[in-house]
């Protein structure tokens, strides 16, 4: 294990050395490049180079994020406690040969395992953290927006609609009666979402196999890959409410409940001078209470386009982590990844800034339940696997966006 703990870690400083390689041959492409632009001479072979290079620098820092994931995760050892030996072992059992009755037995004892009326059992609590932590490594939004279990089908948050009033006093002088703030609540009802893997017998005989690992493996992508779509662009219905579709209104202008933009000031890209002065004045759109934790969100087409700006001084604005698995940053600020941010196009909000930790929120409810079904796709067997997610914007304050159009 040390062996293989070495040779991990020297892989990833080897990747690391690359990737960082591999941005000083960007800068001096570029930097080429914009010196042929401001002698008027367009080199066509030059910005291709340029453009393969960013290319492949987005590519390396996702491989160098992955491996950096992989390294950090802790092996799963296999000390259990008694109670929780009793549920893996009833769920693998279940899993591999259908036999529900420690499921039923476990039922009696606590509600971690319960029949639904529609078939299938909630995955006991080791399996069901396997799962949720493994989708979560590999959904962006969730690692930065704030997570809640429930126990119910929609989380109701309070929220303060202003009207409150507060004064100064002297020790002993009397206390005016305030006026009392106006309440309202927020929903975030819970959405059905699954997943079915399909695996061979020959796979479930297999002892050596773990099979809450395996399931945990199978359904992480297409869960990750559909949350994070609607945790950013979710209409509400059967699924979260992404953040890109509340309405959306000129900062200045904004209603409480809507989500401010800061123009780019040209239609479908940057403005043709000093188009980073764009990127300060959304930083600057949020109070200062939500800059401390802020970060930009965008996708890689977006990232290649902001990585060629520079400042005053020549300095590129996006700069490298500088140790394995931490973001990028612009302007000082992390970066995050998200595919499913749309590209830069007229009209587009391409990118989005804020503290997500405070302007988004994910609830799940708690369980994840599994039906086997060995007919359906004969000769394999089906799992039919669900979870309850919802999400939603709670403070409209917390996450501003780059519209790119002229006003």
């Amino acid at each position: 294990m040390e062996t293989k703990a070495r040779s991990e870690n020297g892989e990833l400083r080897d990747a690391m050395r690359d990737f960082l390689s591999a941005f000083e041959q960007f800068k001096e492409a570029n930097d080429g490049r914009l010196a042929a632009l401001e002698r008027k001479k367009d080199d066509a072979l030059l910005s291709d180079k340029v453009e393969r290079i960013n290319k492949a620098l987005t590519e390396q820092k996702a491989a160098l994020d992955k491996m950096a994931l992989a390294a950090s995760r802790p092996a799963i050892g296999r000390a259990f406690a008694p109670e929780a030996d009793e549920k893996k072992a009833a769920i693998g059992r279940y899993m591999r040969v259908g036999d529900a009755a420690a499921l039923v037995g476990l039922q009696t004892k606590s509600l971690n395992a319960t029949n639904d009326a529609e078939g299938g059992y909630l995955a006991p609590e080791p399996t069901e953290r396997i799962i949720a932590a493994a989708v979560r490594d590999i959904s962006p939004i969730r690692q930065i927006a704030t997570n809640r279990e429930i126990g119910t089908t929609t989380f109701k948050k309070p929220v303060s609609l202003g009207g409150g009033a507060a004064g100064w006093v002297g020790e002993t002088g009397g206390r005016v009666e305030t006026q009392t703030p106006t309440l309202s609540s927020i929903d975030f009802p819970t959405m059905e979402l699954y997943a079915m893997p399909a695996a061979s017998q020959t796979l479930l005989d297999d002892a050596v196999v773990d099979i809450e690992q395996w399931l945990a493996d199978e359904v992480q992508g297409e869960f990750a890959a559909q949350e994070t779509n609607a945790f950013v662009n979710g209409d509400g219905v059967n699924k979260p409410k992404g953040f890109l579709s509340y309405v959306i209104a000129e900062d200045s202008v904004r209603a409480a409940n809507e989500i401010g933009y800061v123009a780019t000031g040209a239609a479908g890209g940057f403005a043709a001078s000093n188009p980073a002065d764009r990127i300060l004045d959304l930083i600057y759109a949020p109070k200062q209470a939500y800059r401390a934790n802020g970060r930009f969100v965008l996708n890689r087409k977006t990232l290649s386009v902001v990585r060629k700006f520079k400042d005053q001084d020549g300095n590129y604005l996006w700069q490298p982590s500088v140790s394995a698995g931490a973001p990028s940053t612009l302007f000082g600020y992390p970066v995050t990844e998200v595919e499913e941010m749309p590209d830069i196009a007229a009209n587009s909000y391409s990118i989005a800034f804020g503290d997500f930790g405070r302007a988004y929120l994910i609830v799940d409810r708690q369980g994840v339940r599994i039906l086997r079904d060995p007919y359906s796709a004969k000769p394999y067997v089906l799992f039919y696997t669900t979870k309850r997610v919802g999400g939603g914007v709670q403070n409209f304050e917390a996450v501003k966006l780059l519209k790119f159009a002229a006003s």
